[in-house]
């Protein structure tokens, strides 16, 4: 099975963190949202994965070679963006008309029975009810789960479940053409390229679609939202003891992931903390937060926090927002 993964988006509402790392690459409990993505498809048997990278793309390119180069990896480059539609139009050379595809957002951590998806006789597209579907493209169902019509982020809604960004493609030809078609014709939604555009001009040229519900579903692009994201995968993470940081004077409070190089004295972390590799904490407190690696924190005391890579900390605060490479003495 091949994965197609677009990751070029410049996540402009994460702004500080992805002008210097790409939004994928954002830690949550231990590991890049991307590492969390990859897992999830390796586990269903997924061993061949196309990538359109654009903004920071040679990061990406580098993590996921040094921690998935067993598996067969492709690398696209999408150098405006133009939207999801285009990113997959982009890798055409690197599709089989002929074979199923799956398609995975970049920026999307979810759980869902993929291996019973795969066995499904006709397309399938990953949906999860949601409270406001303005923001997300939507699935419009008859009362057997059939899909009758798809709008991307409609002014009113007629149905609340949102699609979730999982794309399983049994007519993969014919994606291809309506992708062409909208492209070749400029059939863009609010500027861009749109996939949801694109299924549904398969739909209305008589393609059969289904959905299937995800269990877990993050759509990792504000910090409120992966903080809570960091903070459901610590409770699922097998917990470590940390002995050697309690003897050496801390307070270790659960759920946390501690990179085992970060070095923490005389501090209280917990609950729902990530830190990075490397990452040095001294005299601190800290809650609800993700640290990432070479951070420095002195004297802080902080809660519902993002912290950016290499960034320092010295002071007394509550709640922040900081980019990598900052720096900030209070």
């Amino acid at each position: 099975m091949k994965a197609v993964i677009p990751v070029a988006g410049i996540g402009s509402r994460l702004k500080p963190h992805t002008q210097t790392q790409p939004k994928s690459l954002i830690p949550v409990a231990g590991k890049p949202i991307l590492g969390h993505i990859m897992d999830n498809l390796v586990r269903a048997g997924v061993n061949e994965f196309v990538f359109i990278i654009g903004y920071l793309g040679d990061r990406i390119e580098q993590y996921l070679t040094e921690n998935y180069g067993n598996f067969k990896l492709e690398f696209v480059i999408q150098t405006v963006g133009k939207g999801s539609g285009h990113a997959i139009w982009l890798a055409k050379d690197h599709i089989q008309p002929d074979e199923p595809l799956l398609i995975v957002l970049g920026d999307t951590i979810f759980e869902a029975d993929l291996s019973a998806v795969f066995e499904s006789p006709i397309s399938a597209l990953g949906v999860k009810k949601v409270e406001d579907p303005r923001m997300f493209g939507v699935a419009e169902v008859d009362g057997k789960s059939t899909i009758k019509k798809l709008v991307e982020k409609p002014n009113i809604p007629h149905s609340n479940l949102a699609l979730v960004g999982i794309y399983f493609i049994r007519e993969t030809k014919e994606l291809l053409d309506c992708l062409d078609y909208n492209i070749q014709n400029g059939i863009k939604n609010n500027n861009e390229f749109h996939l949801t555009d694109a299924l549904q001009c398969m739909i209305e040229r008589g393609v059969v679609m289904t959905t299937f519900q995800v269990s877990t579903w993050f759509d990792c692009g504000k910090r409120d939202i992966i903080l809570q994201t960091n903070r459901t995968l610590l409770k699922r993470r097998e917990q470590e003891c940390y002995a050697q940081l309690i003897k050496a004077g801390n307070i270790i409070v659960p759920p946390v992931y501690i990179s085992p190089t970060a070095k923490i004295e005389n501090s209280i972390i917990g609950p729902d903390v990530s830190i990075g590799m490397e990452a040095v904490i001294s005299r601190s407190i800290v809650k609800n937060t993700i640290i990432g690696p070479g951070a420095s924190l002195q004297n802080a005391i902080i809660e519902d926090s993002l912290i950016g890579s290499d960034a320092l900390l010295v002071g007394a605060v509550h709640s922040l927002n900081i980019g990598d490479s900052a720096e900030i003495n209070l």
